[in-house]
């Protein structure tokens, strides 16, 4: 069947297609894909690896022949042809969205904002995860393809909406990822068909079970198909069509175009509802019959303080009053991080919208996945954290509050569904845009949950009004759950109780990070897991998502988040003592880090020693020493001395700070730090760097645990005093190796550090050592070291380093790292 939104709206054809921000591309490598594969005669010789989307033989499929979602399967009860129906209806609705492309293009073109992989390698991912997980659980012996299982392991988690490089990678054709996702489909289906404990009255699956890894694999491919939707609405629209078993838009997308919405008519007034103080409790619990996320389990008791919170979403016509009122042009509504990245994307309307008229005429359709509309005003808007963000701070000054409008808190979330009634045993699809129950958003009005109480009070605010709890009406609250996830003002946390999974050590804990927000309820795309109520997720906050949000308001000023646990958003490596501490370290000379001809100077200048270490050895094996890679480089003292040998330094890390101390060391030769003496008495210093170290360093932010997928084959990586402050160490030292190894064969790797294990920065599941068994074994962080490289590298040398970090004249730490020296077979 053909959507009958498929073709003609009100907007001006193809003078609309290429309105969505799209800055230079930095990099044309992408286009190298282009011509190696055939998609017309693929998509005529067989499209479908799995089951072809038909009504009664395929799962999920509906009498017009459009797809939705099953819901997520029991683990305690569910049959082994209804975990057949769910992988089918998985895998399905993934090649239905992928039908949307129209060409090669489509495939390999990456996003307007370079910060995510081409749709290529969202084809291929979930079906590599597929089989790295079941390999890793044992219910399959070998891989499939390993160079595309490789390639395809590892997406990206950008670190900034700068952070740009990364999509000149050859991919592989969409043949050979076609007839991979084939193959791996036929492994799947025998591990369903033959696994015994999916047989009659099997036990309940749970978390240590090895079939645990085929739900994840579920789950997860479920998860892509809603980013795959979103980079697909990122496309030029000329790449794309709707379709054909795509579930059809919601009705209201089919309205007549309005040009200038009035409030009340076109979309909902704001109103307020207030919420009176609840204790909640949240969490899911570990014997609960579903599948879950590491991040979803523990439990957590909050006394959520009374709050206000919008009946509806915001709409596109309150945010259209923003937009008209020039909120993108006044820089009192926006952080500091929201006011850059808008000023870098010279953004005027969330990304979305598209401009129908002459600059300045506010004139606007909406970009929906495969089309383009005239602009559905009572659909909630679709925007990130900064854009949000921002809208409640302009809300405020409109209607004089007397505190600041801001976002709901997670608790605030648990807050609204508990004075609803709603229990999370239950499912929210039946009264919710979730499931794919529908092709679109739909208007913020029209998928209500019931209060359990209330009547209207307080005069209005603004074009709004406020309700508070009583006893006569029920006023409804609109997409508690669907439609857009809702941006929270927490950062992503753990609940108490968080373990993660060995199955997947690193899918949440680098995220505790401070840089990511939540987002909660799901979205019309959200499927499974993701449209359950256990869902709890995070994007970074410049991120596009199929997300909005609603008002909260506290007259207190109560941020919405009561109790705060989890990782502090506050970095221990931004403080300006802190930074002067390790421009001491870095660049101080030997008798200022040490005075005392009594004490270890042999312990000081360490980042220079670190630096000696990689370039003796380097020379020693006769390498290149030509691309050096400086992982946890700080504010680069060992960055800029590697470039004394090396032609090329890449020296990144997580701290925007750092980073920003190391570019103006790097652009200005100099940066004034001071050096503690005693109380509130400093010293003046200078950390200088030579002209020619300085043009060979290259700086930028990027997670240790996720290194960008451009990052291979360098000549050598120093690893200094890294280790033990990661939330996944293994993540990095996996990443040293394999088919897309960071060192190259034949390079040289140093890696220095103390195993000072915290939890503040690494869960305790995952320390390598610095800890008893059950049995009184106690297990030594050198020795998990070693056996984690010993497969891929050399050990050439091994010897205690000491450092020496000064805190005032009078008071010092002496540590000794281990220093380890290894190549690469």
């Amino acid at each position: 069947m053909v959507d009958s939104m498929n073709s003609k709206t009100s907007c001006a054809g193809t003078e609309c297609l290429e309105k969505l921000p799209e800055p230079q591309i930095l990099d044309d490598g992408w286009r190298q894909n282009l011509g190696t594969s055939n998609l017309r005669k693929l998509r005529e010789n067989g499209w479908w690896t799995g089951q072809k989307p038909a009504h009664q033989s395929c799962p999920g499929v509906q009498e017009d022949g459009t797809v939705s979602s099953l819901v997520i399967p029991d683990l305690a009860t569910c049959t082994r042809q209804e975990v057949q129906e769910y992988f089918d209806n998985s895998w399905t609705i993934t090649e239905v969205l992928f039908s949307a492309l129209r060409n090669d293009e489509a495939f390999y073109r990456p996003p307007y904002h370079h910060l995510r992989h081409p749709l290529i390698f969202y084809y291929g991912h979930p079906a590599a995860l597929y089989i790295n997980k079941l390999r890793v659980a044992g219910l399959v012996d070998s891989s499939i393809n390993w160079s595309i299982e490789s390639i395809f392991e590892t997406g990206v988690d950008e670190m900034s909406w700068d952070d740009m490089s990364k999509n000149s990678i050859k991919w592989p054709t969409i043949d050979a990822v076609h007839e991979f996702r084939k193959q791996v489909y036929g492994t799947v289906c025998d591990v369903i068909a033959q696994h015994p404990d999916l047989g009659d009255e099997h036990r309940v699956i749970e978390q240590a079970h090895p079939l645990w890894a085929l739900f994840m694999g579920f789950e997860h491919e479920r998860i892509h198909i809603e980013t795959s939707s979103v980079l697909i609405r990122e496309l030029p629209i000329s790449l794309v069509e709707t379709p054909a078993h795509w579930p059809l838009m919601h009705q209201s997308a089919r309205g007549h175009e309005v040009v200038s919405p009035v409030v009340g008519e076109d979309y909902p007034a704001i109103e307020l509802i207030s919420f009176k103080a609840v204790d909640v409790e949240y969490g899911k619990p570990v014997d609960f019959p579903t599948f879950g996320w590491d991040n979803e389990y523990g439990n957590k008791k909050v006394a959520v303080a009374e709050f206000e919170a919008d009946r509806c979403l915001i709409s596109n016509g309150s945010f259209f009053e923003f937009v008209k009122a020039g909120g993108y042009r006044d820089k009192k509504y926006w952080s500091e991080a929201g006011w850059n990245w808008r000023g870098f994307r010279n953004v005027k309307f969330p990304t979305f919208w598209v401009p129908n008229g002459p600059a300045g005429s506010d004139l606007y359709n909406l970009r929906t996945n495969f089309e383009i509309i005239p602009m559905p005003w009572s659909w909630p808007a679709v925007v990130n954290y900064h854009e949000a963000s921002a809208f409640c701070k302009w809300r405020s000054e409109v209607d004089g509050t007397q505190s600041s409008y801001r976002l709901i808190s997670e608790a605030e979330h648990e807050s609204m569904r508990k004075h609803t009634g709603f229990s999370n045993t239950e499912n929210p699809t039946s009264q919710s845009n979730l499931n794919l129950r529908c092709g679109s958003e739909s208007p913020v009005d029209g998928n209500v949950s019931e209060r359990s109480s209330g009547d209207v009070s307080k005069p209005a605010i603004g074009e709004g009004s406020r309700t508070s709890i009583g006893a006569v009406a029920k006023p409804a609250i609109g997409d508690l759950f669907g439609n857009v996830w809702q941006w929270c003002e927490d950062d992503f946390n753990p609940l108490p109780g968080f373990r993660i999974h060995p199955l997947y050590d690193d899918f949440s804990t680098p995220c505790f990070d401070g840089e990511h927000k939540m987002i909660l309820g799901g979205s019309f795309v959200s499927t499974g897991g993701e449209a359950s109520p256990w869902a709890r997720f995070h994007f970074r906050p410049h991120f596009a998502q199929h997300a909005g949000f609603r008002l909260a308001y506290s007259a207190d000023d109560n941020d919405g988040r009561a109790v705060k646990i989890g990782v502090s958003t506050d970095n221990p490596y931004e403080t300006d003592r802190m930074l002067s501490d390790y421009l001491l370290l870095h660049f101080g000379d030997s008798n200022i880090q040490m005075p005392f001809k009594s004490g270890p100077s042999e312990a000081t200048l360490f980042p220079t020693r670190c630096a000696d270490l990689v370039t003796n050895w380097a020379e020693k094996l006769n390498l290149e020493c030509d691309r050096v890679l400086d992982i946890g480089c700080a504010v680069g003292g060992a960055s800029f001395h590697l470039a004394e040998k090396f032609d090329h330094v890449t020296a990144i890390d997580l701290s925007q700070s750092f980073i920003n101390l190391a570019n103006k060391l790097k652009t200005e030769g100099e940066v004034a730090y001071n050096v503690f003496e005693e109380g509130e008495i400093v010293s003046a210093h200078k950390a200088t760097v030579d002209e020619t170290q300085r043009s060979r360093v290259n700086f930028r932010r990027a997670d240790a645990c996720s290194l960008p997928p451009e990052f291979i084959d360098f000549d050598a990586v120093l690893i200094a005093n890294v280790l033990c402050r990661l939330p996944s160490p293994m993540s990095l030292l996996n990443r040293l190796s394999g088919d897309r190894g960071v060192v190259k064969r034949g390079g040289v790797v140093v890696i220095t550090t103390p195993f000072t294990w915290m939890e503040t920065y690494t869960p305790r599941d995952v320390w390598m050592g610095g800890y008893t068994d059950e049995n009184g074994n106690p297990h030594f962080s050198a020795d998990k070291l070693k056996s984690a490289l010993n497969p891929e590298f050399e050990l050439l040398e091994e010897f205690d380093m000491p450092l020496i970090i000064r805190e005032h004249r009078r008071k010092y730490q002496l540590i000794y790292s281990l220093a380890t020296v290894w190549k690469r077979k």
